[in-house]
This record gives structure tokens, sequence and C-alpha cells, in this order.
């Protein structure tokens, strides 16, 4: 590999915001696209994969210990945290090794190889591979290595990078890109952006999204208290986050049945359910979506926007589809007052996905 380079390029770009005439017809209110599908590896995860390296990157050249240490990334995934560390360790011109379970479909193991990244396969579940990759992998000294390891959600960095998408959302609505508030209309006054929908795995976008809504709070409404709300959907069958709020406490799954396998972690982050307590499920509203509405989803957004997305995804367009999103975001509100809303959907794209998949689908759910 080549020496440092002292300004390594940046592994994430700047995402458009679109508004979309045929979602916005069919939910009754203007729907807004962030499209995460556009970035280097296809999913938002480089964002904040991407941040963490290359501070990982930057905190190894300045190391007094080992300076000449070649860095060697390591991560666990179920598909696309993985994605965005080989893709952006090629960038970076850096090896990677990348730890997937057994569920991870060939399709996605064939992407993580083509760039170059050692792939091993083990586990019935994520949390099971990255057991292995700390004990066999990380823990072994390697003489003239130094191994970084890549957490595919729970480390600050990744919420930080996930949160420059809401930064992002900002400068648009500062830009005059998104309808402006239409002030009091008897439900308190509506916020630029009245709602964010995501989904939910491991919790590192949702960590972001709250991140970034808070530190914009001003330009969109929101944050912990403001009159921005965030919809954060899972599958059944990997809807941790869901459980936990069920439970009223930090839960831990059994296991994953959703076939929503980049969802598929078992327990969300400490810091999810710490912005779940805070913002409260007025503000932080928790629902789940079928494997079925999920995929079905993918179909029909195809169809609508022309945009091949993953299942995992696919559960944050579902709301758009199955009635969701006004049973969640428009109770007590007319139907004049509910077209007024500003609603982002964050299509956070996921590259575990192709029209053999979908059609996949279609066969297995009867989907029209």
């Amino acid at each position: 590999m080549g020496s440092f380079n002292p300004d390594p390029p940046k592994p994430w770009v700047e995402t458009p915001l679109i508004f979309s005439p045929p979602l916005s017809r069919k939910v009754g209110c203007n729907i807004y696209l962030k499209l995460e599908n556009t970035q280097p590896s296809g999913s938002f995860k480089s964002r904040g994969i991407g941040l963490m390296m290359l501070n990982a990157l930057s905190a190894a050249s300045s190391s007094s210990s080992s300076p000449s240490a070649e860095v060697h990334f390591y991560c666990s995934s179920g598909g696309n945290a993985g994605l965005a560390c080989a893709t952006t360790a090629a960038a970076l011109r850096r090896p990677a090794t990348i730890v997937v379970p057994t569920s991870t479909s060939a399709f996605m193991i064939a992407k993580l190889r083509e760039l170059g990244a050692r792939v091993v396969q083990t586990g019935a579940s994520w949390a099971e591979a990255d057991a292995h990759l700390r004990d066999a992998l990380l823990a072994p000294p390697e003489p003239g290595v130094r191994k970084v390891y890549v957490p595919p959600f729970d480390h600050p960095d990744v919420w930080a990078g996930a949160a420059t998408l809401v930064d992002e959302i900002a400068r648009d609505v500062l830009a005059g890109r998104v309808a402006a508030a239409d002030g009091e209309d008897g439900q308190g006054a509506a916020g630029v952006v009245d709602a964010v929908v995501c989904n939910v795995g491991g919790g590192g976008l949702l960590n972001g999204v709250m991140e970034g809504l808070e530190r914009n709070a001003k330009i969109l409404g929101g944050g912990v208290g403001g009159r921005t709300k965030v919809l954060a959907v899972e599958t059944v069958g990997a809807d941790s986050l869901n459980a936990s709020v069920r439970a009223g406490e930090l839960v831990t799954l059994p296991g994953i049945t959703s076939i929503a396998t980049s969802l598929g972690a078992r327990r969300v982050s400490e810091k999810t359910w710490e912005w779940a307590q805070r913002a409260g499920p007025e503000n932080l509203i928790s629902a789940t979506v079928t494997d079925k509405e999920a995929a079905t989803a993918c179909v029909r957004f195809l169809d609508d926007a022309r945009i091949l997305i993953e299942v995992a995804c696919g559960a944050t367009i579902a709301t758009a589809y199955n009635g969701d999103l006004r049973r969640y975001l428009g109770k007590g509100l007319t139907d004049e007052e509910w077209a007024r809303r500003n609603v982002v959907l964050v299509v956070c794209g996921g590259s575990n996905t192709s029209l053999e998949i979908l059609e996949k689908y279609k066969k297995t759910y009867g989907i029209e």
C-alpha cells in the first residue's frame, strides 16, 4: 500500500433532497426523499463509517508509538457497513477485512470481494460474527500492523457522520428548496420539516438523525422537544428498538427472523435507547412493518421513483404506501392541515438488491 496521504479523499458525498410528486399524491402531504442510495457504497453508511475511518487514519499517522505501522481496517457487518468499510478502504488504499454472518447473501459477499476486501463468513448473527472478529482477528498482535476496529453502528464518529445528512437538509431549507412552514393551524406551528422517517438496525442512522435535528433545531423546527418528529421503522423479526419500547427497557432479541438482514442487530445501541427515552414516544415514534410490506415497497418504489433499494430501506418507504405516515404523524389533522406537512424519507439505499431479488419478492409475496 502507498504511504499516508495527508489529505485523503472524503469517502462520502452530499446527496440530493428531492420532492416526490408520486409519493406526495399517495400520502396526501409533501414527501421529500433524501437520496442516500447515491453514496459511494450505495448507502448512508458511507458517512459514519467513512468519518470514523478517516479519523482513525489521521490518529494513526500522528501516533508517536508506531507512526510507520500499516493500518488494517476490520469490520463486522451484515452487509452495508462492511461495504462502506471496503469502499472507504479502497479509496484510502488500505486493506480491509470484513466478517459477515452466515445469513449474508452470496450477492453481497461478491460485492465485498470485488472491492478487494478479505471476507470471513461465520456465525448465525452479526453479534456472533462480531465476537469472532474481536477474539480471533483483532486480539492477536501482528508486527508492523495497526489493527483498527470499525463498528457498524455503535461509535460517536459513526453517529456524527450520519448527522451530516441532516445538516444538508438544513442547508436545503435555508436555500428555499423545502416548502415554507404555514404557521399556526390549530395544531401548533408546523415545523419547516415536520418529520423525518428512517429505519433502525443497530441505531447508527437514528442516532445521527437525532443528533442532527438537535443541532439544526432552529432551522428545521426539530430536536428533542422540538416540532420535528422522527418515525423510526423496523421490520417485524428485526425489531429490537420496538421490543425495547414495548418492554420499557433495553432488550435483546433472541434472534433475527426478518429477511431485512441489514437490520439484523439483536440489540440497539445504548445511545439509541437514550435518545428514545429523552425524546419520548411523541417525538420519536417506533413503528414496525412486515417483510411483505417492506418488499412490496421496494417493488412499488422502483416504479414510482425509478430507484432500486434493498428491503431494509423498503421498511422506511413502506410507511408511504401502507398508511402509517398519516396514522403516526397526522393524528387529529384535517386533510388540509395534513397536506401542508413536510416529511423527509431517508432513502438509506443498500446494495443487497437486484432486479432478480425483486422478482423473487414478487413471487414469494404475490406482489402484482
